[in-house]
């Protein structure tokens, strides 16, 4: 039986359709911007198409390769987009840009959110009911066994690991954000003690003499790594296929469940495994939300309750498909199995919003 968060009456009211199902209105449509750059994230979305289709929604997924592209657009007021997955700067822009819908009052399920979810600040900024959490993000290392010796691993080792395996480790060239959070967490590791300094703004600390030490550290890895630091993957996906194919012994990812799914999947050899970089796991939350020029406001809300929904979030931790971490309180998804995929890696909270802009600014004028 489906979950979802449509009654008959909805549907009646919305579509036009009889109790008997003698006339049928065409489906309604809600455009959905999200990431298509990973196939478990869009097989997942195709399920949820099947889904809805069959409660009368077509929801359209629009595959972006930076939500900031449809960030630009609806500041400018030319997006069609009902529903947006971002979070951090994104969001950040978007609030700035008075742009979205207060949703969270809206949507039925909130209560079910685990409680000891940080959702309430996104990269620090108040959510302020403009977004509602949907999954966790915590940056790790997938690696080949042998490479590291630790399961926390720091900047000094994997310089280290890098002399070991010359031309065998990159990273993704920032502004990717995988790249961009491999920065911050090689940060986190080279200032453990100042870990306060990059929840403040930017330009409320002396950043330049901050990060001097990174730079310093990145001048002497780029030489070890993959061609020699002159290029880098292009994104996450890219540097999993180097390392399932051999060239690479190390890839990054957001999502703490990947080792798995991706072995399940057949994409990486048995045997990998995860490690933080830094001594805790750079932890986000990524959100939906619903524009305030959205065509369907109202669909977009249901759709955003079946995504909240047990099934959705039970079916979305599975890493035998995508493998993201729940939103949900524990208890509710019910087996052992989609439970402890709940279990997140020893977390630390992601930088403030404005540390994005000026690492990969600064990143971009020595590396580029």
């Amino acid at each position: 039986m489906r979950v979802l968060a449509l009654t008959t009456l909805v549907l009646l009211t919305l579509f036009g359709t009889t109790l008997f199902g003698t006339s049928k209105a065409k489906a309604e449509v809600v455009n959905f911007y999200a990431w298509g750059g990973s196939p478990q994230v869009n097989s997942y979305l195709r399920w949820a198409q099947q889904e809805l289709e069959a409660e009368g929604i077509q929801l359209r997924h629009n595959k972006i390769a930076d939500a900031s592209e449809v960030v630009k657009q609806l500041i400018n007021g030319y997006s069609n987009a009902d529903i947006i997955w971002i979070n951090g700067e994104n969001f950040h822009a978007l609030k700035k840009a008075n742009a979205l819908l207060p949703i969270v009052e809206d949507i039925k399920g909130m209560q079910h959110i685990n409680p000891e979810l940080n959702w309430q600040t996104d990269f620090g900024e108040p959510v302020n009911g403009l977004e509602v959490p949907w999954g966790v993000g915590q940056f790790n290392l997938i690696a080949r066994p042998g490479v590291f010796e630790t399961e926390a691993v720091s900047a000094h080792e994997l310089l280290r690991a890098a002399q070991d395996y010359k031309g065998r480790i990159s990273y993704p060239k920032p502004p990717e954000f995988h790249g961009t959070t491999f920065l911050k967490s090689l940060l986190l590791s080279l200032y453990p003690e100042r870990r306060s300094v990059f929840q403040q703004p930017v330009a409320s600390v002396n950043a330049e003499e901050i990060t001097q030490p990174l730079w310093n550290y990145l001048d002497k890895l780029h030489p070890l790594l993959w061609q020699q630091g002159d290029n880098f993957p292009s994104s996450a996906g890219e540097q999993v296929s180097y390392l399932a194919n051999g060239q690479l012994v190390m890839a990054v990812s957001f999502n703490p469940n990947d080792y798995r799914t991706l072995v399940n999947q057949g994409r990486l050899p048995a045997g990998v495994k995860r490690y933080t970089l830094s001594d805790r796991a750079m932890t986000n939350t990524h959100y939906l939300a619903v524009p305030k020029t959205a065509q369907n406001p109202k669909l977009a809300k249901l759709v955003i309750e079946f995504l909240l929904s047990v099934q959705a979030q039970r079916r979305k931790a599975d890493t035998n498909r995508w493998g993201d971490p729940s939103v949900l309180a524990p208890q509710l998804l019910q087996t052992q199995e989609a439970s402890q995929q709940t279990e997140l890696l020893p977390s630390t909270n992601d930088f403030h919003a404005s540390w994005q802009s000026y690492l990969e600014q600064q990143w971009s004028e020595r590396y580029q």
